[in-house]
C-alpha cells in the first residue's frame, strides 16, 4: 500500500496542492497530514482528493476545531491500523515511544526517516517551504517485508520533485 504523507502546510495552499497532486499521481492510496494545516482550504484539498485521509491537529490549528465534524481531523497521539501495520500519528514530537510499527510526526520542518529497533520514525518535512527554499513530502510504501520511504523535495518556483529512497527491512511483531 502507498501512503502519501505531508506536514506543516501552514498557509501555503498551492504548495500543499502540488505535493498532494504529485503523491496521488505517484499512486498514493491514503493520505496522512501530520499537522499545522492552518488553512481550511488544505482540508478541502484532502477531502476533494477522493482518497481516504487522516489529519492531526498541529500547534497552529486550534481554529480548525470548528471544522472537526466536516473533515477527518484527529487529536494527538492518534493510533490506527492500516495495511496490517500499526501507526501512531502526531504533530509535536512528544510521544516518541516505539509503541507502533510507524510513528509519524511533523512540527520540526525537518525531514527525518529513522528505523530504530523495528519502529520507523518518519517526519515528512515542511510542505510550506517556510524555513527553507524547498517544499517536502513523503511516500511510504508498505510491502510484505519492507518499508519503502520516498522523500520528495521541490525547489520553490519549479514544478519538478526530486526523489530519494530509503528502504527498511520490516520486523513483524
Amino acid at each position: 500500500m502507498k501512503i502519501g504523507i505531508l506536514s506543516d502546510t501552514h498557509k501555503k495552499v498551492k504548495r500543499a496542492s502540488k505535493a498532494l497532486d504529485m503523491l496521488i499521481e505517484n499512486g498514493a492510496e491514503f493520505i496522512i497530514h501530520a499537522g499545522d494545516i492552518v488553512a481550511p482550504e488544505v482540508l478541502e484539498l484532502l477531502k476533494n482528493s477522493t482518497k481516504k485521509y487522516v489529519a492531526v491537529y498541529g500547534n497552529n490549528d486550534a481554529h480548525l476545531v470548528q471544522h472537526h465534524e466536516a473533515y477527518n481531523l484527529v487529536q494527538e497521539p492518534y493510533y490506527f491500523k492500516l495495511a496490517q501495520t500499526r501507526f501512531k500519528l502526531m504533530h509535536l514530537p512528544f510521544y516518541m515511544t516505539p509503541d507502533a510499527d510507524i510513528v509519524i510526526y511533523g512540527h520540526t520542518h525537518v525531514f527525518s526517516s529513522e528505523f530504530i529497533n523495528g519502529t520507523l520514525f518518519l517526519n515528512p518535512g515542511e510542505s510550506c517551504a517556510r524555513d527553507k527554499n524547498i517544499s517536502e513530502c513523503v511516500m511510504l510504501e508498505i510491502q510484505e517485508d519492507t518499508f519503502l520511504v520516498t522523500y520528495y523535495k521541490r525547489k520553490k518556483k519549479t514544478d519538478t520533485f526530486e526523489a530519494q529512497e530509503f528502504s527498511y527491512e520490516r520486523i513483524k511483531s
